[in-house]
């Protein structure tokens, strides 16, 4: 397995610290240990890791972070009394995998720490090898001081299953702009636009979610509706398969809003980037405006947005 000719194949230069990293990758890949591909956004950890997960020859998996652990809370919620739920619930998921592979790999809640770790405990018992990618280190996962403890074990894991490799280059290729790669490239911030006049209420999951209007695959919804309400990432998962275009109306600056907001907010974009949905969000502010200090997974939202952010 040659990870570097496999990569150079694909047409792609690696800068320095790629390299550094892809050479990494190959000795863990021939020992058959776990990566943890951690730094900050823009610097390549996705492709890298895809790359990686691409050359391993075994059953494999690749996961949306997001939309694996709300199945996984949905199967373990309907068998909550019975022994094993996890165990049972990680091998439906899975099926004979023997790779799994999670992209942007993050916990902010107690409760997704708790079940991360039993989660991990299960993958251990499996012989399963985890490919992940995060924006922390893994002593950095579950940041808030008054719940780290929580998430002591579950980093423990991380350790012994996974090898840590930082990726931390001097470019965010992110903030590179050129010609759109991909639909999401093409939204746009901007300070107005003509929105419909009939809101509707769209049937997601058994959950009524407030959309101001749709037409055809294009969908207008206000912030307060999308992201002040108990919806989910799976609702988003859900309306991304049947439209294509998205307008958020009323973005506000995040630092008003409560913490359940926020990660809601970074949850749709992450969301529509992974399914390369249009975005245009409406706003009276400038980007640097709403995202304010970066809180939560905002720095990686930020530097999503910032391929959209022109003004208009």
């Amino acid at each position: 397995m040659d990870l570097r000719a496999h990569v150079s194949g694909s047409g792609y230069e690696l800068d320095d610290a790629q390299l550094q990293v892809i050479t990494r990758l190959n000795e863990l890949a021939s020992e058959r240990r776990g990566v943890y591909l951690h730094g900050p956004v823009g610097r390549g950890k996705s492709f890298l890791a895809d790359a990686l997960f691409d050359v391993l020859p075994e059953p494999k998996k690749r996961v949306h972070f997001h939309a694996f652990f709300q199945e996984l809370h949905r199967r373990i919620s309907e068998r909550l009394h019975e022994r094993g739920a996890v165990a049972r619930a990680v091998k439906e998921l899975i099926g004979r995998a023997k790779v799994l592979a999670f992209d942007e790999l993050h916990v902010h809640d107690v409760g997704d720490a708790i079940l991360m770790t039993r989660l991990l405990e299960t993958l251990q018992a499996r012989g399963v090898m985890i490919i992940a990618t995060s924006n922390y280190p893994p002593d950095g996962l579950l940041p808030n001081p008054l719940y780290h403890d929580h998430f002591l074990p579950g980093i423990a894991l991380i350790e012994e299953l996974m090898d840590a490799v930082e990726l931390n280059g001097a470019t965010d290729y992110r903030r590179l702009h050129g010609e759109p790669r991909s639909r999401f490239e093409t939204g746009e911030i901007i300070k107005a636009a003509e929105l419909p006049t009939t809101p509707i209420t769209l049937d997601v999951n058994g959950r009524a979610i407030t959309a101001l209007g749709t037409e055809n695959s294009k969908v207008w919804f206000d912030f307060g509706d999308l992201c002040e309400k108990p919806t989910s990432t799976q609702d988003y998962l859900v309306l991304a398969v049947d439209f294509d275009e998205w307008v958020i109306t009323g973005v506000p600056i995040l630092d008003t809003r409560d913490r359940e907001a926020q990660q809601r907010f970074a949850n749709v974009v992450d969301v529509l980037v992974d399914k390369d949905v249009r975005l245009t969000l409406v706003s009276d502010y400038p980007l640097e405006d709403v995202l304010g200090g970066h809180p939560l997974d905002l720095a990686r939202t930020a530097s999503r947005l910032e391929l959209i952010n022109t003004t208009g």
